[in-house]
């Protein structure tokens, strides 16, 4: 299996939806309780060109296979260099590399925009994220017990951070 990672287009919104929505329903990969719509999502895509932001796309033969972007990390002025990432794989396409093949160019985006950090907020337990994290060479920076709840329990949060 081979993707190419591409920029996303409007027309790929709606597989990126259907990716984040079956993450929010079905995984902790998000502490999100609700599924997004298509507007909001093309609203968010929209957003994301305005600002600059990257979205990038796993394609395998035309099928939106995952996603990854960046945004900013928090409003204030200082922090204007520092921007935090998400990174969703389909069901489908678990376990394939894929995040890697993602995450690579999209480290690269950021440092070629300037940027100076890249923080990931990771929702414990997922092993897969910590360890491609790592291998990424993330490094962590703090854990926050219990400062999530989903699945009816409480849940903890790692971040990590990769200086650019």
């Amino acid at each position: 299996m081979s993707a190419l990672i591409r920029a996303a287009r409007e027309n790929d919104v709606a597989a990126i939806a259907d990716i984040l929505n079956d993450a929010i329903v079905n995984t902790l990969a998000t502490w999100m309780h609700h599924p997004f719509s298509l507007e909001n999502r093309i609203e968010w895509f929209l957003a994301r060109q305005h600002e600059s932001f990257p979205v990038l796309v796993a394609d395998i033969d035309g099928v939106v296979a995952g996603y990854a972007s960046f945004g900013p990390f928090r409003a204030y002025d200082g922090y204007a260099r520092t921007v935090e990432h998400s990174v969703y794989i389909h069901r489908d396409f678990r376990r394939r590399g894929l995040g890697r093949a993602l995450m690579k160019p999209l480290i690269e985006a950021g440092r070629k925009r300037g940027d100076h950090v890249m923080v990931g907020a990771i929702g414990l337990p997922n092993d897969a994220s910590v360890a491609l994290h790592s291998q990424l060479g993330f490094a962590e920076v703090g854990r926050m017990p219990e400062v999530g709840w989903k699945f009816d329990a409480w849940r903890d949060l790692l971040l990590v951070q990769k200086i650019l």
